[in-house]
């Protein structure tokens, strides 16, 4: 079972969509589980203070390392434990490392605000930074809910079909083929007649040489990869 535990100033933003449909189910089955640690709660003074101004000067404020890690060092006992912080600055968030992380049995996210947070507790508590795309969020809890939906569905017994995984997006660098469903005719538009021939041949080789063309003309940086792989 997938263990992951969240730290945030906003806990009423989970388990949100992951709390529903077959992520509600998944958890029932024990195949992962949700736990938010309201960051608030361990701060040292009445306030409830979890931030102050940078060393430095700057125009916004920025989490404090020792508030957080009293939060961290209260919540997770064994070291060897994955500690992530979702950052503009991280590594690049993928299908690959989606497939990687899903591997550990605890996984523990932290949710930034301000400005970030202080760099010495990025250090000293090893905490691993991602990034799941070139943009800025105001809060780590939306890019929380997009890294826990990328790879819960990963895990087994989540997906009823997990043989679907297999021809998805991002699966051997390709996008993938578009989909029909019925009405067979609509506004004027039918259904590829191949995907009404029966022959599972002719039908894979329509949709790889679809997946091929959308990733050569969409995802050009895909279309490399897919090449020196084939």
């Amino acid at each position: 079972m997938l263990s992951v535990k969240v730290f945030t100033l906003y806990p009423e933003f989970f388990p949100g969509p992951l709390g529903h449909g077959l992520y509600k189910k998944a958890m029932e089955n024990k195949i992962w589980s949700l736990k938010t640690i309201n960051i608030r709660d361990f701060s040292l003074d009445k306030h409830k203070t979890v931030d102050d101004t940078p060393f430095g000067g700057g125009s916004g404020m920025v989490m404090r390392c020792d508030v957080l890690a009293n939060a961290i060092d209260k919540n997770i006992k064994d070291k060897n434990e994955q500690i992530i912080y979702l950052s503009p600055k991280g590594k690049k968030f993928d299908q690959k490392y989606a497939k990687k992380i899903i591997k550990k049995n605890d996984l523990n996210i932290i949710c930034g605000h301000f400005e970030g947070i202080d760099e010495r507790l990025i250090e000293n508590r090893n905490i691993e930074e991602v990034s799941i795309g070139d943009f800025i969020l105001s809060g780590g809890e939306t890019a929380t809910l997009v890294f826990l939906d990328a790879i819960i569905r990963l895990l087994p017994g989540v997906l009823g079909n997990m043989d679907s995984l297999k021809e998805e997006t991002f699966e051997n660098h390709l996008l993938e083929y578009p989909q029909y469903t019925k009405p067979q005719k609509w506004e004027k538009k039918e259904v590829p007649s191949v995907l009404l021939s029966g022959d599972h041949a002719k039908i894979k080789g329509w949709r790889l040489s679809k997946s091929q063309d959308i990733t050569r003309r969409r995802r050009p940086d895909l279309w490399e990869k897919y090449k020196k792989n084939n």
